[in-house]
């Protein structure tokens, strides 16, 4: 169904599509506060550790607040400035 007005497509008498893209594009990263542990057998808060500074990102891994036990990780997006220049010794 068109939308005059706006000039949008609706899908089935929802959101316009124009409001579907702006709502997919808003959010770049997400951070965990709740995931599924083993151990406990069921969602946990999490810790959120850095363990590798890498040149395409950052990896993080996610730990079970309640036993310690490790429920995923994550790579981050980072652009670290790179050294090109070498410094002398003296």
């Amino acid at each position: 169904m068109a939308c005059t007005h706006c000039r949008t497509i609706s899908i089935a008498g929802r959101l316009p599509l124009r409001y579907l893209v702006k709502r997919q594009t808003s959010f770049k990263q997400f951070r965990a506060s709740l995931l599924y542990c083993n151990k406990c057998s069921q969602a946990q808060p999490v810790r959120e550790r850095l363990l590798l500074v890498l040149p395409e990102g950052d990896l993080y891994e996610y730990l079970c607040q309640t036993c310690g036990s490790s429920l995923g990780s994550k790579t981050e997006r980072v652009q670290h400035p790179i050294i090109t220049q070498a410094i002398p010794f003296q």
